[in-house]
């Protein structure tokens, strides 16, 4: 078979000396970061829709990419050579998974039985081409969000017949993702919110989100569909406001419609930021309830301001990811997916390369600080001495619910005064966070 990327050798880990650009410095699959190997604790995967479907197109200009590969058409041989160019890549770039919306691998119809006849074209190549190098699908999902039916949303579209389809498309996206050994299935919200109030039943609108997944989670078990549920947040973009805003929304949202045992969250950078948030933040918000299960790793640009979907490079940003994640004993069967486009004007085929090299860098280089702050215990130390108050007397009482308002207001009569409060010492933790940089 012609090789559709002939001047990139499989990349190989070469070392922090190496200038080579087109290998990596620090990511070596085999090496091992608290006892599991870089390629089974970060797990990485390939973003179909933007490395292999991105044109580089902005609201002010169409595409710039250049992929000579794809002759442009939405046929279904188009779609399936497309597929084999995106395992060449995948594979010569060493990542283990890869993840699709299910209009992202195949071309829509006119009808719904034509689409589904189409990715059932493209799913035969998926996994001839997994069958062949080994690659796995990590998650696979539904785009309902581009074609105009769902201009009004999805699941929450005041259309029932648009609820519908979109359940149809959803139960082929399960059934097809489940013939491929995937591991997880996505939720990601789109257009499901509103953009004037005037207008919308929001009560009703998220009560049929909330079937629209139980009905998804009924039709999983039923197949026998084992992966694990994701639901992604977003605070806006496209919609004004999207009931996925961050991950206390989505939390809230799971535990009142007794979801909690059936979805955890996939956590993205970009729209972390887009909520006022920073990643750790909703990285450790959803950790410390049980529920992260994967991420989507970008960044943004803070002089733009939207959901830019910039590879991330900031060691910073990776090490604190890895903080959570290895706090928490990694992702699986959750991975870190680049859901991140080279720039429009990084338009040659060899730039989808050096983005993800530099990715995986990253994310190794940060795996590898978090684990040396987790080893040498400091930074574990300061937090536990700042609540050490709690660990006995009053503060003890209080966390075992053993006191009551009358009990703690004697305490503080007989004591006359609260215990000085001690520095937060920000700045000495920031300045011991660089010291592993």
């Amino acid at each position: 078979m012609a090789e559709f990327f002939p001047d990139v050798k499989p990349i190989a880990y070469e070392g922090p000396k190496s200038k080579n650009p087109l290998a990596f410095k620090h990511y070596n699959p085999t090496e091992l970061v608290e006892g599991r190997s870089m390629q089974d604790l970060l797990r990485f995967s390939v973003a179909y829709w933007h490395t292999f479907r991105g044109t580089g197109s902005d609201p002010f200009g169409p595409g710039t990419m250049v992929r000579p590969w794809d002759d442009g058409s939405e046929s279904v041989e188009n779609a399936q050579k497309r597929a084999r160019v995106a395992f060449e890549f995948i594979t010569k770039l060493g990542a283990p998974f890869y993840c699709f919306h299910d209009r992202d691998v195949a071309p829509e119809g006119a009808t719904l039985a034509e689409s589904n006849k189409h990715f059932d074209a493209v799913a035969k190549v998926l996994k001839e081409e997994q069958q062949r190098t080994g690659v796995k699908l990590l998650w696979g999902t539904a785009n309902l969000f581009s074609n105009p039916r769902f201009m009004h949303g999805a699941a929450t579209s005041c259309n029932a017949d648009v609820f519908a389809y979109a359940a149809a498309q959803v139960k082929k996206a399960i059934e097809v993702t489940h013939e491929l050994g995937g591991e997880n299935y996505v939720f990601w919200g789109g257009r499901e919110g509103y953009m004037n109030l005037y207008n919308t039943d929001m009560k009703r609108e998220l009560a049929h989100l909330a079937k629209f997944m139980h009905l998804a989670a009924d039709h999983a078990k039923a197949i026998g569909f084992k992966g694990q549920f994701l639901f992604e947040p977003k605070p806006k973009e496209p919609t004004k406001h999207q009931y996925d805003f961050d991950a206390a929304a989505c939390l809230n949202f799971l535990r009142a419609n007794g979801l909690m045992d059936k979805v955890k969250l996939n956590i993205e950078t970009n729209h972390a930021t887009l909520a006022g948030h920073t990643m750790m933040h909703e990285l450790q918000y959803a950790s410390d309830q049980g529920v992260l299960g994967s991420i989507d790793a970008n960044t943004g640009d803070l002089l733009l301001g939207w959901d830019t979907d910039q590879f991330p490079t900031d060691i910073y940003l990776t090490t604190q990811c890895m903080l959570v994640i290895l706090g928490q004993g990694g992702l699986a069967p959750g991975g870190v997916n680049f859901d991140a486009k080279v720039r429009r004007e990084s338009f040659e085929p060899v730039d989808l390369f050096y983005a993800h090299i530099g990715g995986m860098d990253a994310f190794a280089r940060g795996a590898k600080i978090a684990a040396a702050i987790r080893k040498d215990g400091l930074l574990a130390d300061i937090v536990k001495k700042r609540y050490r108050s709690w660990d006995s007397g009053i503060g003890a009482k209080i966390e075992a619910g053993t006191v009551s308002f009358v009990d703690l207001e004697k305490y503080m009569l007989e004591k006359g005064n609260a215990d000085k409060n001690e520095s937060g010492r920000q700045e000495l933790i920031e300045n011991l966070i660089n010291d592993y940089l």
